[in-house]
């Protein structure tokens, strides 16, 4: 078993381990893993993250172009250009679009361009059409002279050969697709989705469809767990609902290791008289489990461990303690797989709100509250949402949380909190 660093709760037990220690231990067990890639077409590579640099086979643009309408010019045939002494030019050819410029503009002449279209030879600028006034068809006055450039995009300027223009682990949005489809790129590498499988376990838990008889709870983790694996950009694999049973439990456990990723199973996890994921994870082989429990409510009996190099993760059975592990642990852990490094880390949506009732917390341990916003007067209320793990309502009611660190024991009502919100 890998060691853990450990406190103690309120009764002196040993074996909780304080939250953020937990997370770096798991990230510490994940840091050799190296996710596998696949080439996927660039029509299917949106939000998928690059298995490898992709660089500029071209310059981009491949030659200078036009950012405004306007006339084409020699940068020098306009110095001087004014309002009260404009300078004449010829206008003698037109770029269109889609084709390549024909003739050269000369001293003392133009051409009429488009935005986007190609410079023409012998141009070094472009005059944009608000800075000039039309004589006739063949000739225009310009009322501000320009500098070589102006009104450009240079050859190159956008990315040039041979350039990076996306770092590996970048995850790929639809502007990066637009630059690899400006690049000609038709297809990349990308590390392949992280697929987690979904054990229910429990001799309670039927399907949510049925109608339970009394004593039984219909599967609320299971399709909870698979929505936020799909908002993680991860792949789901359901392996229903498996008996209690060790025997069974067991081997339906074992397929998913050797099947996916990750494996989280829901239930189990509990210390208790029967220690069935426990048992389970130590049975399923080295390192085994590296955490059983943390200094966190709701969520406390956590159970982490790894069999070779697939991270099993035992869930808490009540549907508020599972949705804030998955959070907390299995969230941090499918994005480390997944390969992605450009992920912003931007802090979460937050408000500060003023808090309407004393909350107490036990000391050593993270609490967080789920609260209901309130807007009145200008200020923001947060109201605490009462309610146990098992109240999977507390959730669909809750705009966010917020948190009570271990070093304190509550707090007030009127204190300025931070709220979190949920996604």
């Amino acid at each position: 078993m890998v060691e853990s660093i450990a406190t103690k709760d309120m009764l002196g037990r040993s074996g909780l381990t304080p939250v953020d220690q937990a997370v770096q231990i798991l990230m510490d067990q994940l840091n050799t893993i190296v996710p596998e890639s696949e080439t996927v077409s660039l029509d299917l590579a949106l939000d998928r993250i690059l298995g490898e640099p992709v660089i500029s086979p071209e310059d981009l643009p491949a030659a200078a172009r036009s950012t405004m309408d306007g006339y084409a010019v020699r940068a020098a045939d306009t110095f001087g250009a004014s309002q009260t002494m404009p300078c004449y030019l010829n206008i003698t050819g037109e770029v269109i679009m889609g084709e390549e410029p024909v003739g050269e503009v000369e001293k003392g002449c133009c051409h009429k361009i488009p935005t986007g279209g190609l410079l023409p030879h012998g141009a070094n600028s472009v005059v944009m059409f608000e800075h000039t006034v039309p004589v006739d068809d063949t000739m225009i006055e310009i009322v501000k002279g320009i500098g070589e450039g102006t009104n450009l995009i240079q050859r190159g300027e956008d990315i040039s050969r041979n350039a990076e223009a996306l770092p590996a682990g970048h995850l790929l949005r639809p502007q990066d697709i637009g630059l690899l489809a400006g690049l000609g790129i038709a297809e990349v590498s990308v590390f392949k989705k992280v697929s987690v499988g979904i054990v229910s376990t429990g001799d309670e838990i039927v399907p949510y469809g049925d109608n339970p008889l009394p004593g039984q709870i219909r599967n609320i983790n299971s399709i909870t767990l698979a929505g936020m694996i799909k908002r993680a950009g991860g792949l789901c694999v359901d392996y229903g609902i498996v008996s209690d049973k060790f025997d069974i439990f067991f081997p339906a456990l074992e397929k998913a290791v050797q099947e996916n990723d990750i494996v989280l199973f829901s239930g189990g996890s509990s210390v208790g008289v029967r220690d069935l994921g426990e048992q389970a994870v130590e049975a399923l082989g080295p390192p085994g489990i590296f955490i059983h429990g943390v200094a966190l409510k709701p969520g406390k009996p956590i159970l982490m461990g790894l069999s070779k190099t697939t991270p099993v993760f035992g869930l808490p059975g009540h549907p508020v303690s599972a949705l804030v592990c998955f959070d907390l642990f299995v969230l941090p852990a499918i994005l480390k797989l997944s390969g992605i490094k450009n992920k912003v880390e931007l802090p979460p949506a937050t408000l500060s709100a003023r808090l309407s009732r004393n909350i107490n917390s036990a000391p050593g341990r993270r609490d967080l509250v789920r609260v209901k916003l309130q807007y009145d007067n200008d200020t923001w209320t947060a109201d605490p949402i009462m309610g146990k793990s098992g109240s999977i309502s507390t959730l669909s009611r809750a705009h966010g949380y917020f948190t009570i660190e271990e070093d304190s024991q509550g707090v007030s009502e009127g204190t300025n909190v931070k709220v979190f919100f949920y996604q």
